[in-house]
């Protein structure tokens, strides 16, 4: 039984999340953001992706990008390398990121530049800094750099082209705001009878214990992926044995997960 797909962007662009696993930091050090971003623009040149804006924070990194080559592989590209040099530096074993990367799809003007808002104040809103500005390890300097009639390592243009002068820029990406986007979030709260409906939306709840042991970890995984809810919770709506779920969610993991 496949994975539930991605919703595929009619424009190409998607916002990108990847987390740590188990909430672990995966940079502990500059040296660490710098060879992230040395495997993400060698995979933007063999790729061929444009780059819109990035923020790397201690336990996740945000990517806004354009595919070009099927989404997955670029980033299977960056993660993979950047894993093995990280374990290889760090000494340690597994995997070092969460699953499945995040992304939503990006279709409309106004969400592309709510989202480079949101992955330029990410630091700033976690009292990291003060201001947007401030923060070494996003595009956020790039676009300065670019309306300074400098080159840079992202595609600045697409984004500019909403903001004719670099004050104008600078006001929207720092005016205060609530947007959401993806959150740094693993799991969420549901009532047993909401989440029971969301489950309903997706299988047959009383179907799941009838299919073959791949299919049914796949299926426990994918709705564990979607909703975002808690094992515990999992296990008494579903009415499967905690075990069940922990271990299908364990196994899918480590198939997945670069």
């Amino acid at each position: 039984m496949a994975r539930f797909a991605r919703k595929k962007s009619k424009t190409g662009i998607y916002h990108i999340m990847l987390r740590g696993i188990d909430r672990r930091d995966i940079f502990l050090e500059d040296e660490d953001r710098k060879k992230f971003l040395y495997y993400l623009l060698r995979a933007k040149e063999v790729d061929g992706f444009e780059l819109y804006g990035y923020c790397l924070m201690n336990n996740h990194a945000h990517i806004l990008m354009k595919e070009n080559e099927e989404l997955g592989q670029s980033i299977k590209r960056i993660t993979v390398g950047y894993a093995q040099w990280h374990n290889n530096k760090y000494g340690r074993t597994g995997h070092l990121f969460q699953n499945r990367y995040k992304s939503e799809a990006v279709e409309d003007e106004k969400y592309l530049i709510g989202v480079a808002r949101y992955i330029h104040q990410n630091p700033a809103k976690a009292k990291i800094v003060r201001k947007a500005e401030d923060y070494k390890w996003s595009s956020y300097k790039d676009y300065i750099t670019s309306y300074n009639g400098k080159t840079t390592k992202i595609d600045p243009e697409l984004i500019m082209s909403y903001f004719i002068t670099q004050d104008s820029f600078e006001d929207y990406m720092n005016k205060a705001n609530e947007d959401k986007f993806l959150e740094y979030e693993v799991k969420r709260r549901y009532t047993d009878k909401d989440l029971k409906r969301i489950i309903s939306d997706i299988i047959d709840i009383k179907s799941i214990g009838k299919l073959s042991k791949n299919e049914r970890d796949e299926v426990i995984y994918n709705i564990y992926q979607v909703t975002g809810a808690s094992i515990r919770q999992l296990s008494k709506t579903m009415d499967l044995g905690r075990g069940i779920i922990e271990k299908a969610v364990k196994k899918m993991t480590d198939e997945t997960s670069p």
